[in-house]
């Protein structure tokens, strides 16, 4: 690895025997280092987004994203994950699929997330004991089982659906 070249401005006035001021100056020069490789939250959520947008365009379909105001508050993860997630910026990442949508034509609406991951996306049956677990959907009604996550985007995808009719639908005609 090359060697990094610092620009501290006291670095002429070091004195190159004391190990205290090495130290202070190698330890800077590390932060420096993992500081340029990690990634921001907003490279990151720009290229969520283009790929989100990307498929959506190549399959021809249209983006149905859940409202995303509050999340933080409704949204529980385990305690390792808990600065990860709330230092997440999830409005910019909304924001960006929305507009990265628009540029290149492909549909895109947001929905109430009410629900969604209690509702049985087969027979429409709404408990909170269809969620047995975080990570588990099963129908108290009609049987169906599957991964919480999946039921939950299956009745966001026909949240959309629904919301865009009414969206698109053609005003009334005066008399």
């Amino acid at each position: 690895m090359p060697e990094l070249e610092l620009r501290h401005p006291d670095r002429e006035h070091l004195d190159p025997g004391r190990p205290d001021q090495e130290r202070a100056v190698r330890l800077f020069a590390r932060r420096s280092q993992a500081a340029c490789r990690a990634p921001s939250g907003t490279h990151i959520n720009h290229k969520i987004a283009k790929t989100v947008v990307a498929v959506a365009q190549r399959t021809e379909r249209g983006l149905a994203l859940e409202q995303l105001q509050g999340i933080r508050e409704r949204v529980t993860v385990p305690r390792d994950q808990r600065a990860r997630q709330s230092s997440w910026p999830f409005h910019q990442l909304g924001s960006f699929i929305a507009y990265k949508a628009k540029r290149v034509g492909v549909p895109f609406i947001e929905v109430d997330p009410a629900y969604t991951s209690q509702r049985c996306p087969r027979c429409g049956h709404t408990e909170k004991a269809n969620r047995p677990t975080r990570d588990h959907f099963r129908c108290r009604r009609c049987g169906l089982a599957g991964p919480a996550d999946h039921v939950a985007g299956t009745n966001i995808a026909k949240r959309g659906v629904t919301a865009w009719v009414f969206v698109n639908m053609p005003g009334p005609v005066p008399a």
